[in-house]
């Protein structure tokens, strides 16, 4: 996947088992959020992006991905409700998190309205060392895009939990 170029369309079951397709959202921000019920850096991030969603209304969608083979349909269901996620697809076989070359929850990738991928990498700076987070690169990334400008930072390194591919 090469930024500033199209993001990859994708179709995956939500937890209704309603196929949701990445183009549908065409004309908005997205955020697509490689996420995890489990994972202690997936639910810190929820919290600041569901705060940021609602300040960023309709112009917004997040599409949280749930990509870890060992994560059930219950559990995922329960994280989403506690959290309050309103879109989380399942990608057990994680055929769109290999597309995009995820490797964490989270890892996150931002799309413009015409679905042109321009931000990839981390939410923030919390890392081990780093326990509070001091820079929002994925806020910034969206405002800017807000705001009609490309984002300066384009890419950073995701940090979170490893995507659990096999059990």
């Amino acid at each position: 996947m090469q930024l500033n170029q199209p993001a990859p369309d994708f179709e995956l079951p939500d937890l209704q088992g309603i196929p949701q397709q990445l183009s549908d959202y065409r004309g908005k921000i997205i955020i697509i959020n490689f996420w995890s019920a489990e994972c202690p850096h997936s639910e810190r991030t929820d919290r600041s992006l569901m705060a940021c969603l609602v300040q960023w209304s309709a112009d917004v969608e997040m599409l949280s991905i749930a990509a870890n083979k060992n994560e059930s349909l219950q559990m995922l269901e329960e994280a989403a409700a506690t959290r309050g996620l309103s879109i989380v697809l399942i990608d057990a076989e994680h055929i769109v998190a290999d597309l995009y070359q995820a490797q964490t929850t989270p890892h996150v990738f931002v799309l413009d309205r015409q679905g042109i991928l321009r931000y990839r990498g981390a939410v923030d700076n919390v890392t081990f060392r780093q326990r509070k987070a001091t820079r929002l690169f994925l806020e910034k990334a969206v405002e800017a895009l807000l705001e009609e400008r490309l984002p300066e930072l384009t890419e950073m390194p995701a940090y979170g939990c490893t995507i659990v591919r096999e059990i």
